[in-house]
């Protein structure tokens, strides 16, 4: 189990008493739970919190009935989890491999991508020219309509910098593909060089950049102009060939 689950786990139950007291007093909460689960059930993607209040009666504190039913669900088949400021059901994590002959393929992303997609997410907000930099390649422009295309990273606005150039950044649907409450919630640099992902002759003063996502533009950052199209959008660097 990640430390990021057991966390969680840690969390819920250091709150079930609580809970528990403010929930056992209403005749009507078997009722309420009920209607929460179905809505959760029938959403067709995540939702948040605010939705779900609307959708229940107007005395019902929806944040404890959530936790009991996180609780109640953890050790299923299906659980409950946050993801991104939404919540949804989902397949246990134990049981994926289970599934794998009857889930829908995923999508095969190719190196130059997952590696793109991992530096916007470390670095956001970042131009192309600031991912060649890391990447020490060129970018095709191709390769970022692809994450864009699966709804992972989107244009953030423009840089100050001569030629304004767009930067990128990831979305809650990044999040939520990858099971991540927050954008903090990446592997650091121990869990990378523990998972193999980074090289172990790395020196010992190299740092990982601290994710930030945010939906507020940075200082260096202007807003996208009124006809920028994020569905198509073509910048001046040249695309690598070669990738």
């Amino acid at each position: 189990m990640s430390k990021r689950v057991e966390k969680a786990a840690a969390g819920i139950e250091s709150d079930v008493v609580d809970l528990t007291e403010r929930l056992k007093h209403k005749p009507d909460t078997d009722q309420e739970i009920r209607l929460l689960e179905a809505l959760l059930f029938a959403a067709v993607e995540p939702i948040d919190v605010e939705t779900l209040r609307e959708r229940m009666p107007d005395d019902v504190d929806v944040g404890a009935l959530l936790a009991r039913l996180q609780r109640d669900y953890a050790g299923r088949g299906v659980n409950l989890v946050h993801v991104a400021g939404r919540w949804r059901f989902q397949t246990a994590p134990d049981l994926e491999h289970h599934l794998l002959d009857i889930k829908e393929a995923p999508r095969k992303l190719s190196r130059a991508a997952l590696e793109t997609l991992a530096i916007v997410a470390y670095h956001q907000p970042v131009t192309r020219a600031e991912i060649e930099d890391v990447r020490g390649v060129g970018v095709s422009k191709g390769t970022l309509d692809v994450l864009m295309e699966l709804g992972w990273v989107r244009l953030r606005g423009r840089r100050r910098t001569p030629g304004r150039p767009v930067t990128y950044g990831t979305t809650d649907g990044f999040l939520a593909h990858f099971n991540l409450e927050n954008i903090t919630d990446l592997p650091g640099r121990d869990d990378l060089k523990a998972a193999g992902l980074l090289d172990p002759r790395l020196p010992k003063d190299f740092e990982m950049p601290a994710p930030i996502m945010s939906d507020d533009l940075e200082a260096d950052e202007d807003p996208l102009d009124e006809n920028d199209d994020p569905e198509f959008f073509e910048d001046f660097l040249n695309d690598d060939e070669n990738e």
